[in-house]
């Protein structure tokens, strides 16, 4: 279990199913007043401690923020890797979003990065809950996937749907920063597991949120690596062409590596992020400034 962060809450809350969600929310500090918020989700094998700079980020902004750990992730209850149905993960991230809103004097921000990023496409593009905007990092909206890869998925979805096997990760690409690469390796709260169910739940997810793209009215920013090799980054050019153009930014970092702001160079992300709110009118302090 990771050590208390300083000027965070942390808690569990507990599904219809009696999983217990580890949450770790980020206050302003000296705040009582209700602020905007931003929902982060997090990747595959992961967890929400792995976003502490991006929280910070938007805390200097004048954001609250909600991160919380998947089931079967870090420092939440569930088999590691694995989701009793396709619906599981959304239902969660309904649940939690909606208590992180209720506090909240707008709807919040959902980011998400790549398994978390696609399944916040679903959410947003099913409209399960009132969002402000939508931000995606990698998203996995299409997977490296061969023919044979498919072929063993329809097996074990048969014989073992819910067994955490490896996901097959390779983690020296996960970022150009080597430092990024041993602590994600030597990260105890990581792990390298996925079930043929959850990986069904993130097919069908893809395959709905194209689908409904053009649904979408609310403001879009993509933040895709373009060298990635955990997720293709063709998914994401595929949902950016079905979505309001008048309402989608879309920036594609030619030389990056999947955890782009993880990146050695990713301050261009914090900043082309960090525009993109501006341009929005979306940061809270340069609202109250104006």
């Amino acid at each position: 279990m990771t050590a208390h962060i300083e000027n965070t809450r942390e808690f569990t809350l507990k599904t219809s199913d009696g999983t217990k969600l580890f949450v770790r929310d980020w206050p302003l500090a000296g705040s009582a007043a209700p602020q905007d918020g931003v929902f982060i989700m997090h990747g595959l094998g992961e967890h929400c401690g792995r976003y502490a700079h991006l929280a910070r980020f938007f805390n200097a902004l004048g954001f609250v923020v909600r991160t919380y750990d998947h089931r079967g992730h870090g420092q939440s209850g569930g088999a590691r890797g694995d989701v009793p149905d396709t619906e599981a993960v959304l239902r969660d991230a309904r649940m939690l979003f909606n208590d992180f809103s209720k506090n909240l004097p707008a709807p919040p921000l959902l980011f998400g990065h790549s398994m978390g990023g696609l399944f916040a496409a679903r959410f947003a593009t099913a409209g399960l809950a009132p969002i402000r905007a939508l931000i995606l990092s990698s998203p996995a909206l299409a997977l490296h996937m061969s023919g044979i890869q498919r072929g063993l998925l329809k097996v074990a979805s048969l014989v073992i749907p819910g067994v955490g096997i490896p996901n097959g990760l390779k983690t020296t690409y996960l970022s150009h920063d080597t430092e990024v690469v041993a602590a994600y390796e030597n990260d105890s709260l990581v792990h390298g597991k996925i079930s043929a169910r959850l990986l069904n739940s993130m097919l069908q997810a893809a395959e709905f949120s194209h689908q409904h793209a053009a649904q979408l009215t609310i403001p879009v920013l993509l933040l895709v690596a373009q060298q990635d090799h955990l997720v293709d980054p063709k998914g994401s050019a595929a949902f950016v062409k079905n979505l309001n153009p008048a309402r989608t930014k879309a920036i594609f970092y030619p030389d990056f590596y999947h955890e782009i702001f993880n990146e050695l160079d990713a301050t261009r992300v914090f900043d082309d992020l960090r525009s993109w709110l501006e341009q929005q009118h979306f940061t809270p302090l340069l609202a109250q400034s104006t």
